[in-house]
Order: structure tokens, then sequence, then C-alpha cells
């Protein structure tokens, strides 16, 4: 658990940290990073997340539901963080947040720390006693380019003490959703059934910032080799982590 939560906390904040100190970089280049990050989300969604929750068959029957749900709260917690989580840079170029950075800030918050709540108790789910690794692997990648995208976007109209502090109260969201669940369930105030539920609404919420990604990358629906590559190298990773190793 000690683990986890370093990985989780250190891998937005360094990220953050990188765009805090980075003067100047290629927007190319960060879309890029964004195309991997959605492909490798919604791999692990697909292969991963949905087949253990369907697995069971006391929560199956209403887990699209569920799912559902998440995919419309995400739509929601968007209007809030204004799409931050899924890389939005370039719509913040040259405006003011300072009337809507405690929004923001309460939208990227709550969709991170319901992030973490699949690594508390996620084997427990179908007897499937590997895959919390791929499930880390998936919240880094997605939490890193986020945490750069918000480290950018505040520096915009905020002093950088400010954005230091923001920026680490990010970092600790899904570390505090990993440990909180895991509290709650421990003592019994929650039980699987919400613990279902939780994973379901996480899972709508990947599928709605995996496939946002993969439709802001090519607006104009041009094909682009170099875009294909790489969704194809992280669906690759992503079906290596849970099949092979």
């Amino acid at each position: 658990m000690l683990t986890n939560f370093l990985i989780l906390f250190f891998s937005a904040f360094l990220a953050g940290l990188l765009a805090y100190f980075t003067p100047s970089w290629e927007e190319k280049n960060f879309k890029l990073v964004l195309v991997f990050a959605g492909s490798y989300l919604f791999s692990i969604t697909v292969l991963h997340i949905l087949p253990e929750l369907f697995a069971n068959p006391n929560h199956a029957y209403y887990m699209g539901l569920y799912v559902l749900l998440g995919f419309l709260l995400q739509q929601v917690l968007e209007f809030m963080s204004s799409g931050i989580e899924h890389g939005h840079i370039h719509h913040h170029q040259g405006s003011s947040i300072k009337n809507s950075v405690w929004t923001l800030m309460i939208g990227l918050f709550l969709h991170a720390f319901l992030e973490g709540t699949l690594l508390s108790q996620q084997p427990n789910l179908s007897g499937h006693q590997h895959g919390s690794e791929t499930l880390l692997m998936g919240i880094v990648i997605h939490k890193a380019p986020a945490a750069f995208a918000l480290v950018t976007v505040l520096l915009l109209s905020l002093n950088k003490k400010m954005v230091f502090f923001l920026l680490v109260v990010f970092a600790l969201a899904s570390p505090a959703g990993m440990l909180t669940s895991n509290l709650l369930y421990q003592n019994a105030i929650i039980d699987q059934g919400v613990i279902q539920v939780l994973f379901g609404l996480v899972a709508g919420g990947f599928l709605h910032i995996s496939t946002t990604i993969f439709f802001e990358s090519s607006p104009h629906h041009k094909f682009q080799l170099n875009k294909l590559l790489i969704s194809v190298l992280a669906a690759g990773l992503a079906i290596l982590s849970e099949y092979v190793i």
C-alpha cells in the first residue's frame, strides 16, 4: 500500500514539476503522450476492469448502469475541470482562470480520488489475483500528463507558490482515494457491493477520457501514422501486462 501511495504521488508530482520548470515545450509531442496514455487507459479498461466487474454474477446485471453513470459523471467533472484530465492546454492559452481555479481543482480532485479506489480492494473482485500493477501503471500514465497540463494552465494566472501547493493537492488525490476506500472497507463501513459500484463509475470515467483523447487527437479525421503506431504500442503493452507478464 505504501509503495502504491508513493508511486501515485510522485508520478503526478514530478510530472507537474517538469511543467513548472519547463519554459517551453512542443505541443505536438505532448499530444503524442496523450495518445499513448489514452490508448493504454482504454485498453486496460476493456481488457481488465470491465471483465472483472461483469465476472461477478451478483452485480453484473446493474454493472452496465454504473459504467454509464460513471461516463456521465466524468462529463460533469470535465465541465468543472475544463478537460485538463485529458490534456486540454491550448484552450486556456492566453486566458485567465482565477475565477474558476477552485472549480477546476474540485473536478480534478474528485476524478483522481475515484481513480485511487481502484487500487484498494481490486484483487478481491472475482478471485483475479493479478493485475493491480496493470491498473497502477494505467493510472500513472494517465495522471502524469494531467499533472503537466494542470501546472501549465495554472501558471497562466497564479503565482508559482500557489501552483506548487495545488500540484501537491492534486498529487495526493489518488493516494487519498486508495487509502480512504481501503480504510472504509476494512472497518466495514462500505462493503463489496459499494466497491463494485465505485469501480463501475471509474470504468465509465476511463472510457469517457480515453475516447475523448482519441477524438481530439484527430479533429479533422485525418490519418496519422505516428498516432496509430503509438496507439498500437500502448494497446500491445496493455495486452502484455494483462495476459503475459
